[in-house]
């Protein structure tokens, strides 16, 4: 699944993330999402997390 659609995406889901400094490498981080900031019920460039680590970025793939 991708990280485009708020609905898919709740605290505890397993992701992997692009954070700001990495997205013209598209460098992923994975992790579990602690909070989700993005208001919005979708975004083309993915939804905005805070992973349990305190890491910040884009959803661009939700794992199972």
């Amino acid at each position: 699944m991708d990280g485009n659609n708020r609905a898919n995406i709740r605290q505890g889901t397993h992701v992997l993330i692009v954070q700001k400094q990495d997205q013209r490498t598209e460098k992923l981080t994975e992790g579990i999402v602690k909070d989700i900031l993005t208001n919005s019920s979708t975004h083309p460039h993915g939804i905005k997390v805070r992973l349990e680590s305190g890491i910040v970025g884009r959803v661009k793939r939700i794992l199972l």
